[in-house]
């Protein structure tokens, strides 16, 4: 007999809402029907919205900075995932320099990950190339990643990434078929004075540091080929450009991500009293340049979050370099889309994110011999009222969202049962190595 019959839901199917019974089976979608068939477990799904299970393509669990660790590890950060409707996550390894080093970066990621709630994936991190590039991008493939992120900035940490390497890491995307993701800021249009307080950091890291640098990744991108992949895209003006000089790169060879921060805030918000709980980078932008990034949603292929939160302590300073830079956002991340962009924001935040970082046989989609992976989401109308992130705070605290997350499923088991995390030790798998 099937293990599971979830009955009487509005299922997302093909990007619309349907009535439909969906069937789990050892851990997959095993049938999707209007008919009924007997299950060992009937779950009841009225009113309800059954929705593929969000893969967040950008956290930052357990990151460690030198003199600031990042508050949220993988047991907590999965846990307030998945009471947000995540069921898989891709975090990133420490940065490295060589092949050498990549497998000693994975093995040191793949343990503190074993925490972890919901299923899990890694992007590879290079920074300032001292090896064989190929031998490089072979030791990640054979690793089971298909992303390898890099730094266009931050050459005082020495994670900078020239653009001569960058050059040929594009190529060799083109040849190997893996994603090239940038942090794209142009360092020279970064005013990096140790006087700058939190109030100093949008126009010390201004937009043109990002539009400048993007178009001209897009340039190599058409000259050399690849595939490029930039992350927490902050401006609408950023794609406005890319619109006008390259529109043919767009969600063929040049994808952007953005997060929900830069859809909700503008940089205004930094200059307020406790505007250094909103420290982040890249940062807040304009009020024009927020606007024209809703108006771009459909220019946007995936949503993550950067997920990268610290004690409200730990950033309550004065000064731009002694505040650790992130925030807290998984955990609301889908209520706040949903609530801007409705139904449309669904496939940026699953079955793009699965074709983009090679889960689409699996993960993404209620589809017969998927991962199990849902989520079940009523419309009710509300605000954000709690938070479980441990770093004590939400800069999503109080804000509207036109829906909650009743309950989560990974591979057919509840992880979140009427908004009650429950842990099932031992389920949980590298999300590149399922079957």
């Amino acid at each position: 007999m099937i293990d599971k019959a979830i009955v009487n839901g509005k299922v997302y199917l093909d990007s619309n809402f349907v009535n439909a019974n969906v069937y789990i089976d050892n851990g997959k979608i095993h049938a999707i029907s209007h008919e009924l068939f007997p299950a060992n477990e009937l779950i009841d799904a009225t009113g309800l919205h059954v929705i593929p299970g969000i893969i967040d393509p950008h956290v930052h669990f357990d990151l460690d900075l030198g003199l600031h660790r990042s508050i949220d590890d993988f047991e907590n950060g999965s846990m307030i995932a998945a009471l947000g409707g995540v069921t898989t996550i891709i975090d990133f390894l420490d940065p490295v320099a060589n092949e050498f080093d990549l497998e000693k970066a994975y093995r040191k990621r793949l343990f503190e990950a074993e925490d972890s709630r919901i299923d899990y994936k890694f992007h590879a991190t290079i920074k300032n190339p001292s090896g064989d590039l190929e031998a490089f991008v072979q030791k990640m493939l054979s690793l089971g990643m298909n992303s390898l992120k890099c730094f266009t900035t931050y050459s005082d940490s020495n994670r900078m990434t020239s653009d001569y390497h960058i050059v040929e890491l594009l190529k060799l995307s083109q040849k190997y078929k893996f994603l090239l993701m940038v942090h794209a800021e142009n360092e020279v249009d970064i005013d990096q004075d140790p006087s700058h307080t939190f109030r100093d950091l949008s126009s010390s890291r201004p937009s043109k540091a990002e539009i400048n640098k993007v178009r001209q990744l897009a340039s190599y991108l058409r000259q050399f080929g690849g595939y490029l992949y930039v992350v927490h895209t902050s401006s609408g003006e950023t794609i406005e450009t890319i619109k006008e000089t390259y529109p043919e790169l767009i969600n063929k060879h040049l994808f952007f991500e953005s997060c929900p921060q830069y859809f909700l805030f503008n940089d205004q918000k930094l200059k307020e009293d406790d505007g250094y709980l909103y420290t982040f980078t890249p940062p807040l932008r304009s009020e024009r340049e927020r606007i024209m990034l809703q108006e771009n949603i459909d220019y946007i292929q995936t949503i993550g979050t950067d997920h990268c939160a610290f004690k409200a302590e730990s950033k309550n300073k004065e000064y731009l370099n002694e505040i650790p830079q992130g925030i807290g956002s998984i955990e609301h991340s889908f209520d706040m889309m949903y609530q801007m962009f409705n139904e449309k924001i669904i496939d940026k935040m699953t079955k793009n994110v699965a074709l983009l970082h090679f889960l689409d046989h699996k993960k993404g989609k209620i589809k017969v011999g998927y991962d199990a992976d849902l989520f079940f989401y009523s419309l009710e109308k509300g605000k954000v009222e709690s938070d479980h992130s441990l770093s004590g705070y939400s800069i999503y605290m109080g804000l509207p969202k036109s829906g909650k997350v009743v309950s989560t499923m990974v591979r057919g088991e509840f992880v979140v049962r009427d908004e009650v995390f429950e842990p099932h030790l031992g389920i949980y798998q590298k999300a590149g190595e399922v079957d």
